[in-house]
């Protein structure tokens, strides 16, 4: 996995993890208050998606995730000197527009598995992963319009635009999951939106909600887009050679969708024999009947190939690159520097990661 050295030695000592779980604890409470609302059985299918239950409905502890984007919305509220708590609302909303896009996606990937549990289209159906993921989407903007307030309505907006690239990305990226080449700029214009955009709000929404400009939200955007362009590039990586106990995804998850991730269209695009014998394997891919029966070596034959041709090093770089542009667009930012470490310390934890 790609590493970066700490961007300070302030943000070295962040205690990261405490950080995630500071955002878990405080917007946990007002998500599931949220989520009560909804009218059964849509109410227990979104608790199984949250990990809040198992499949037969019984309390359950289950993996919520990283927690990334209600951390960044907390401590986006302090950078205007604001309480953490005011931050909360965004971190809600942000996190339920979030798993509407994981409902549906896992849906329309085919994926059968997240954080280690079978997905909710797999356990309840197609149709209840539909409705579910619309209805958080709905409890989304009900939870931050409810406050009333003018900071309120700017961040709905903020929030409605993010979500409107998340779906544009979404479908770019089932668009090219059909096509036999695509490019690296289409891929990284892919990514900006399906992830960039949420990360984005997310490390605005609080300082809109504590009386943020728009010029301090929108460099605040800056630096969550970057980190969200290098947040995916690490999710490439690991879509392709992430180990599936970290991830809770199976071996070569990508490779087996077809999904043109920046390693694949970086290694198109090298050149060389290695870049020319993937095309043409991943162009038979295309027309092949027995895909889903390819064997361990034949996924495993792809992934050498790709590594071989320099995407998995480009990729690397590239998250680093992105991590630096997020790091510098902070210096723009007026904040107390312990708000900087958390926000620097934040994005060298995203690119570390190892799922």
């Amino acid at each position: 996995m790609p590493t970066v050295p700490p961007a300070s030695k302030t943000a070295e000592a962040v205690d990261v993890t405490a950080l995630l779980e500071r955002g878990r604890t405080l917007a946990t409470p007002v998500l599931r208050a949220a989520v009560d609302r909804l009218a059964p059985p849509m109410d227990t299918v979104a608790a199984y998606h949250f990990g809040w239950i198992d499949a037969q409905g019984r309390p359950a502890e289950g993996d919520g995730g990283k927690a990334v984007r209600p951390a960044l919305a907390v401590m986006s509220a302090e950078v205007m000197s604001a309480a953490p708590e005011t931050g909360v609302p965004g971190a809600v909303a942000v996190e339920l527009v979030h798993n509407f896009s994981l409902l549906h996606d896992d849906l329309m990937d085919g994926d059968e598995q997240r954080r280690h549990r079978d997905t909710v289209w797999k356990v309840h159906g197609p149709a209840q992963a539909i409705l579910v993921g619309d209805a958080l989407f709905a409890l989304a903007g009900e939870v931050l319009l409810e406050l009333g307030t003018v900071e309120a309505g700017r961040a709905t907006r903020r929030l409605t635009t993010a979500t409107r690239a998340l779906i544009d990305g979404q479908a770019q990226d089932i668009s090219y999951e059909h096509r036999d080449r695509v490019s690296v700029a289409e891929c990284l214009e892919m990514e900006g939106n399906k992830t960039g955009a949420l990360l984005a709000c997310a490390s605005s929404i609080g300082a809109v909600l504590g009386g943020a400009d728009d010029r301090t939200a929108d460099t605040l955007e800056k630096y969550g887009y970057h980190l969200g362009l290098a947040f995916q590039a690490v999710d490439d990586l690991l879509g392709i050679w992430g180990d599936p106990v970290s991830t809770g995804k199976q071996t070569w998850s990508d490779l087996r969708q077809r999904k043109k991730s920046l390693p694949v269209v970086a290694a198109l695009a090298a050149g060389g024999s290695a870049s020319e014998r993937l095309g043409e394997l991943l162009a038979a891919d295309a027309k092949a009947s027995d895909f889903e029966n390819f064997s361990e070596e034949e996924f495993a034959a792809r992934a050498a190939l790709i590594e071989e041709a320099g995407g998995r090093e480009w990729t690397a770089d590239e998250a680093r690159r992105q991590h630096t542009i997020a790091i510098e667009a902070l210096d723009a930012v007026d904040m107390p520097d312990r708000v900087r470490a958390q926000f620097t310390a934040l994005a060298d934890f995203v690119v570390v990661r190892k799922r």
